[in-house]
């Protein structure tokens, strides 16, 4: 195990992301690390502000740019850090913009790590063994309807998809992360592997995932907690956070 006792963790975050810079150093500064290890949290921002197909496909524009300006402080792991603007772009698209933004980082800092949200979801499902799933998504219909496809290119059956249907990304994480608790039971998961709270970085839900997990049988997860499970994945520690749902029990690696 390395035994650097700081690790700097770099975001690439849309600019109107609110959650991401709160939820993920949350999360870490929970984990069970060993005496003297920490985190210091770093983030460049890609401006997006309305969900929509048009505007998440500009902000990946901004993906390298982003990536250099992390780069240039010499982070351990960097994580792109919007699942949608991924997802939207097509199958099989986090491979291609986690290669591109290990490019980026070659010349300079060539053993940093590269996470995607996208690819964290995808990742953490196939760790947890989940070949169903039923997810919870703040997007327009249209949205959800590429990220269901999405992850069903990637061998992983959604049975059943709420869209909150919410458009401007401030509104979103806005949004009372307890609120999920009952927004879960309309969610059809009798023969779900897996509930996946959030598939959105941007909707809080760190609140929720022990609420949530008390109450089903299955594994809970959010994709912010599955982002934070590759970068401890990356960095080879320890995957145990408590009350942060069961992919961050420290039973998966």
């Amino acid at each position: 195990m390395n035994q650097r006792k700081t690790y700097r963790i770099g975001q690439i975050v849309p600019s109107s992301n609110t959650t991401m810079e709160t939820e993920v150093p949350a999360m870490l500064q929970r984990a069970l690390l060993d005496d003297g290890m920490s985190f210091t949290f770093h983030s460049s921002r890609a401006p997006m502000k309305t969900v929509s197909k048009d505007e998440l496909t500009a902000m990946n524009g901004h993906m390298a740019r982003c990536a250099q300006e992390l780069t240039d402080a010499r982070m351990d792991v960097i994580a792109s850090a919007c699942l949608v603007a991924i997802m939207c772009q097509g199958p099989g698209y986090h491979r291609e913009t986690e290669q591109t933004l290990r490019e980026v980082c070659r010349t300079d800092a060539p053993d940093t790590k590269v996470v995607t949200s996208a690819g964290a979801l995808i990742e953490g499902l196939n760790a947890i063994g989940a070949k169903k799933v039923a997810i919870v998504t703040p997007y327009m219909k249209s949205l959800t309807e590429l990220v269901t496809g999405y992850i069903e290119s990637e061998g992983i059956e959604v049975l059943d998809a709420i869209s909150l249907e919410i458009p401007n990304n401030l509104v979103v994480g806005a949004q009372d992360p307890m609120a999920l608790v009952e927004t879960v039971k309309r969610l059809s998961i009798a023969n779900a592997d897996a509930v996946v709270l959030s598939a959105c970085v941007q909707m809080p839900s760190l609140a929720a995932l022990a609420p949530v997990q008390e109450t089903i049988d299955v594994p809970v997860l959010s994709t912010a907690a599955a982002t934070v499970f590759q970068i401890l994945r990356a960095l080879q520690l320890s995957t145990a956070i408590p009350d942060a749902g069961d992919l961050l029990s420290g039973r998966y690696h």
